[in-house]
């Protein structure tokens, strides 16, 4: 695989990549690592498959993929005890493997993030990061940030400090992680990390029930879970948002565009024969115009989306147990 098509997977269905422009540069070292945190307090659901997808186009372009179980980050975000944590991360790990992710390597926060220096850059952020730009980092992370804990801004100077812990050379997020990764980017220098990584920032699906909204485990009716059987999925997709013809904030294109075609690289629509038959998409823009131009139907989207998703979500279903 050359460089550009290396470059191609890498920044495929991302919504933005920063320092982009040393991609090149960065393509040439040997033995290249990207890395993604997950708060292990919850099920995997729709919304961790996007970056999963990402992982996934990493690891196809040869790149070592990390995957951080970031158990003490969630316990700082009110997330969850011990004991609970404990027993996610183990679920979490089977459901990584069985999602495509079996080479990657699994990392739980707290085995490096104890230790002495580890603490001491931290701190060193800490000294240099007002309040009011510790809560403005966390606005889309945390939960109830209008009541934030000092723990909660401790949090995105962990989150900067993983990069250098992890020696990265990219990092997959949501875009909702931007102010974390714009606030180290800047801080990056007081701890001396000079080889600064690569941000690939991917899409944030909306919520199932429509616009204002994402996908979140609080509000089950929002998204689906791993643990969802094939009936409740079909339940959920037939309820989702999705207007004839709208595109805007329709979490079942979203779902087509981020995660079904980086999945699968085309999508087949079944349609019985008196509707027009089955029709066959290679890429998401062409399903994509048919939508908008109402050739096809939302319940024969949302019919196949279902499918699809059943076939991605099945075996780590059954590696949850």
């Amino acid at each position: 695989m050359n460089i550009n098509e290396r470059k191609e997977l890498i920044e495929r269905n991302s919504v933005e990549v920063l320092n982009k422009d040393e991609m090149d540069e960065v393509l040439k070292r040997k033995k290249l690592r990207v890395y993604c945190g997950y708060e292990p307090s919850g099920e995997i659901h729709l919304g961790h498959l996007v970056t999963l997808m990402k992982l996934l186009d990493f690891q196809k372009a040869g790149i070592n993929v990390i995957i951080l179980l970031a158990n003490w980050h969630a316990w700082l975000n009110k997330k969850g005890d011990w004991t609970f944590l404990e027993k996610q991360m183990k679920l979490w790990q089977a459901g990584m493997k069985a999602a495509g992710l079996a080479k990657a390597r699994v990392v739980r926060g707290t085995d490096f993030q104890r230790k002495e220096d580890y603490i001491n850059d931290v701190m060193i952020m800490a000294l240099d990061t007002t309040v009011n730009r510790g809560v403005r980092s966390m606005q889309m992370v945390a939960r109830d940030i209008e009541n934030a804990k000092i723990s909660q801004i401790i949090y995105p100077l962990m989150q900067i400090e993983d990069i250098k812990a992890l020696d990265l050379d990219f990092v997959v997020a949501g875009i909702d992680q931007r102010k974390i990764h714009a606030l180290g980017i800047e801080l990056f220098s007081k701890i001396g990390l000079k080889k600064k990584p690569i941000f690939v920032h991917t899409g944030i699906i909306t919520s199932l029930k429509g616009p204002g909204g994402k996908m979140s485990s609080s509000i089950p009716d929002s998204m689906i879970s791993i643990r969802d059987s094939f009936k409740t999925i079909k339940e959920k997709i037939n309820k989702a948002y999705c207007p004839e013809g709208n595109t805007v904030e329709n979490p079942v294109l979203e779902i087509c565009r981020m995660i079904l075609f980086p999945k699968f690289g085309k999508v087949k629509i079944n349609r019985p024969q008196k509707f027009g038959g089955d029709l066959i998409y290679d890429s998401y823009y062409d399903l994509e115009s048919d939508f908008i131009k109402k050739t096809l139907h939302p319940l024969d989207l949302k019919n196949s989306v279902a499918e699809y998703l059943e076939e991605i979500i099945a075996p780590i279903r059954k590696a949850w147990g």
